[in-house]
């Protein structure tokens, strides 16, 4: 079953259940998935999964940002509310690797592209990011990948 039918049969049993908040967020990834295909319509294709899954890990990464401001503002019911949509938008995502295998993923991409440098730092973060969308938190992989390659 592919993403888009994941969330659809999600967003029904979430309407089935009544279930407001996992409702509201899943009609925002799908409302997401429908710009970005509106996007590709002059190229003439639709989101495939890999599209999708960077959407929604970008879409992690803003509510992460927003649940942090939230906190700092005081405010922690909306910093609840974000960390709730987080949940449910993860529940989509491919599974997260463990740091041994962020640490092998981070091995084999260097010996792919033969980085030897922090100049070639771009590369091997091009190659994680098509082989691993949304399977590796890009953040702490950075310090990683310079670490090693310093």
């Amino acid at each position: 079953m592919d993403l888009r039918e994941r969330l659809n049969s999600g967003l029904k049993a979430a309407m089935r259940d009544k279930d407001q908040r996992r409702v509201s967020t899943l009609r925002l990834i799908n409302a997401a998935l429908k710009d970005q295909d509106i996007a590709l319509r002059a190229e003439g294709r639709t989101v495939g999964d890999a599209e999708a899954t960077a959407i929604l890990a970008k879409m992690v990464k803003q509510r992460r940002e927003s649940a942090r401001a939230y906190e700092e503002a005081g405010r922690l019911e909306l910093a609840q509310q974000e960390t709730d949509e987080i949940a449910i938008v993860e529940e989509f995502l491919p599974r997260r690797l463990s740091d041994d295998e962020v640490e092998a993923a981070v091995g084999a991409a260097i010996a792919e592209t033969g980085a030897s440098s922090v100049r070639d730092m771009g590369r091997v973060m091009g190659v994680l990011k098509t082989k691993y969308p949304g399977q590796i938190d890009f953040g702490t992989v950075g310090p990683l990948v310079k670490g090693r390659l310093a």
